[in-house]
C-alpha cells in the first residue's frame, strides 16, 4: 500500500538515550485519531529481526508491534509505553512525535511475557528527564497495556492489523 502524501511525519523521541528519529520509511497502512498502523523495516541492520507491523493507540498510551526475522517468521509482540505529541500547522496536523516513556512488554509466542526497562523509567525520573507526572501516564499506560493483555485482546490488535496489512499475520 503506498503512503498517502497527506499523511504527518512520524518521529521517534527517546529519553535513553536522548535521541529524535524520522520514521521515514515506516508506511502508514491506517491513520484515524485514535489508531495508526506502519509496517517498517528496522532502522539499522539486525541478526534477531528484520521488520514489524506496529498500530500506535494514541489516546493509550502505548505502541503493540508485531516483530517478525529476515524469513518473515514471527518472533514476539513488543509493546513500547509511549506518548504521542501532536504537532499542527493551522488545523493540520503536520508530524507526530512518538514520546518513549521506556517501559516496555515483550510477548513470546508461547503468551509468556516480562516487562522491561522499568528501572531506565527509574533512572528518567531520578535524572530530571521526566517529571512524576510523565512518570504516573507511563505508569497507568501500562497498567491499560496490562489488561489487555491479561484479557486477551492482542487478538483484535492482530485483527486490526490483518485489516491493515490485507493479509493474515
Amino acid at each position: 500500500m503506498e503512503v498517502h502524501m497527506d499523511y504527518p511525519k512520524l518521529f521517534r523521541k527517546r529519553y535513553i538515550p536522548f535521541e529524535t528519529i524520522e520514521l521515514k520509511d515506516d508506511k502508514i497502512l491506517m491513520y484515524s485519531d485514535e489508531l495508526i498502523i506502519t509496517s517498517w523495516d528496522t532502522l539499522k541492520p539486525r541478526s534477531d529481526i528484520a521488520s514489524g507491523v506496529s498500530a500506535y493507540f494514541m489516546k493509550n498510551g502505548y505502541k503493540i508491534s508485531r516483530i517478525y526475522d529476515s524469513e518473515g517468521k514471527f518472533v514476539h509482540w513488543y509493546c513500547d509505553i509511549m506518548r504521542p505529541d501532536i504537532r499542527k500547522e493551522g488545523d493540520e496536523i503536520e508530524s507526530i512525535y512518538f514520546i518513549d516513556l521506556l517501559m516496555d512488554v515483550i510477548i513470546n509466542p508461547d503468551g509468556s511475557y516480562f516487562v522491561v526497562d522499568s528501572d531506565e523509567a527509574a533512572d528518567a525520573l531520578d535524572n530530571e528527564l521526566v517529571d512524576a507526572k510523565t512518570l504516573s501516564f507511563a505508569l497507568r499506560s501500562l497498567d491499560t497495556l496490562l489488561k489487555l493483555i491479561y484479557d486477551g485482546g492482542l487478538e483484535n490488535v492482530k485483527i486490526e492489523m490483518e485489516k491493515a496489512v490485507g493479509k493474515a499475520l
